[in-house]
């Protein structure tokens, strides 16, 4: 066997080290289109891979390449993710004692940190893009990626790729159809009904409550401890009492709701309707198809 050329290790050490500037922007990348700090992870270290294999001696740009070719493996892993069904719209977490098989590698904490900074309702929202929509959406409209360098990418023309890109930033700004003076309102009620019940405020909450609230869960929801349908403003405060950690106001079907997304993974949608500044209705969503079918966006800038 014959020693490795001094001078091949010393290119690839450079490589590497010039990899390893660029690996938390990739990382970063990677992080918003796919959700998952694990698969940010592999998609990375898939960039490594074919950046170690490639002719580097063509390369102007190492750190636009690099964005490339892991929006490449991002929307590859993407669509290989949609044609096994398993997107993370309608995730659940894994049965106390089954093994994913990634805990030793991944930092719950460090997952959770990362999608807080993010946005959790940016990641759910962001869920609901088709792949293509979704890395002209990241790369444009995050990190100024020009759309002449995104569509190779997504097999498109720069002009096809901009509308890609602006269709994803009406779905998740949401299409404007109700005026933000209206939601105002909605938010006020939902903030104060989060911190009450984050809080443990049984009063507050009844106060927030109208006397004749319903609530309903379906039955996917209904496995995770939630009751299928309860009335009364005592009742829904006690099913509602030092909840809602994990929750957050996004707009459902045009409206403010709720969120529930560890880690920025959708668990379960809250549609809640508001009359006099009262809550008369909260419907709690987590079968998978039902979350598909709705319509989710962040806040308006000024009601975040």
């Amino acid at each position: 066997m014959k020693d490795n050329n001094p001078m091949d290790q010393r290119k690839h050490d450079a490589l590497a080290d010039r990899f390893e500037t660029e690996r938390s922007h990739l990382r970063a990348v990677a992080y918003r289109m796919l959700g998952s700090l694990s698969d940010a992870d592999d998609a990375v270290q898939e960039c490594w891979l074919r950046l170690s294999r490639a002719d580097t001696s063509s390369i102007e740009n190492l750190g636009a390449w690099l964005t490339t070719v892991v929006g490449r493996v991002c929307i590859d892993m993407l669509r290989a993710r949609q044609s096994r069904r398993e997107e993370s719209l309608g995730y659940v977490e894994p049965e106390p004692g089954v093994s994913t098989g990634r805990e030793d590698t991944i930092d719950p904490e460090e997952e959770a940190l990362l999608a807080d900074s993010v946005g959790l309702a940016l990641l759910v929202v962001l869920d609901t893009l088709n792949p293509a929509e979704r890395l002209a959406f990241v790369l444009h409209d995050l990190f100024d990626v020009p759309f002449e360098e995104i569509a190779p990418i997504v097999d498109r023309s720069p002009d096809a790729t901009r509308q890609l890109a602006s269709r994803a930033r009406r779905r998740v700004q949401g299409t404007g159809a109700v005026p933000d003076a209206d939601l105002a309102p909605q938010r006020t009620v939902v903030d104060a009904f989060l911190a009450a019940s984050r809080a443990g405020d049984f009063e507050s909450l009844l106060r927030l409550l109208d006397p004749e609230v319903v609530f309903r869960a379906d039955r996917t929801a209904v496995t995770t401890g939630a009751s299928e349908e309860m009335r009364g403003a005592v009742s829904v405060a006690k099913q509602f009492l030092g909840r809602a950690q994990a929750a957050r106001p996004v707009l459902v079907n045009g409206a403010v709701g709720v969120v529930v997304a560890p880690r920025g993974r959708l668990f379960v949608a809250v549609q809640v309707t508001i009359k006099e500044g009262k809550i008369t209705e909260i419907d709690a969503i987590a079968d998978p198809e039902r979350l598909r079918m709705l319509d989710l966006a962040l806040l308006p800038p000024g009601d975040r």
